[in-house]
This record gives structure tokens, sequence and C-alpha cells, in this order.
């Protein structure tokens, strides 16, 4: 795929995680609490996104050998966000 088109996807990408983090309600709501507490609240998120092209033959992908996975624990709170971004754990 030439490459102003995959920046185009991934711009799209961008724009929908930054859709669904502004139309979260949940989100909304305990911005909410926090300011009826009396705190200001700032929020930033930073998003990692990776890929990597698929060979064609046998459907393998490329990884780059610096790539190393990681066994990650996540809280019960952290599952329910992710699920607010419409993320899925598996």
């Amino acid at each position: 795929m030439p490459e102003p088109e995959i920046k185009a996807l991934l711009k799209r990408l961008g724009e929908s995680v930054n859709e669904t983090l502004s139309n979260s309600t949940e989100i909304h709501d305990c911005i909410r609490e926090i300011r009826n507490a009396g705190y200001e609240v700032f929020l930033s998120i930073e998003t990692k996104i990776g890929f990597c092209s698929a060979s064609g033959e046998d459907g393998k992908t490329d990884i780059n050998e610096n790539e190393k996975l990681i066994n990650l624990k996540l809280t019960e709170y952290d599952a329910k966000f992710l699920k607010t971004l419409k993320i899925a754990i598996n």
C-alpha cells in the first residue's frame, strides 16, 4: 500500500479514537464528578499505534526483530477503560 494511503488510514484511526473518547458518556460523567468536587481536570491520552505489512504467501506477519512480547496485568479499571474505547482484550 502506498505511503499516502496508509497515512490516510492512520489519520482516520486517530480521528475514530478521538471521536470515541469525545462521545463517551462515562468519561464525561467522571470528569463532571471531579469538577463538582472542586477540581479542574486535564485529560491527556497518549496512543502508540504499531503496524507492519503482512507477507503475501503464508499470511504471516513481518515482525521487527527488536519487537518483544510482554505480559501485562490489567486491572478491572484498565479493562473497563479499554472497553469504553471499543478495544477488545483477548
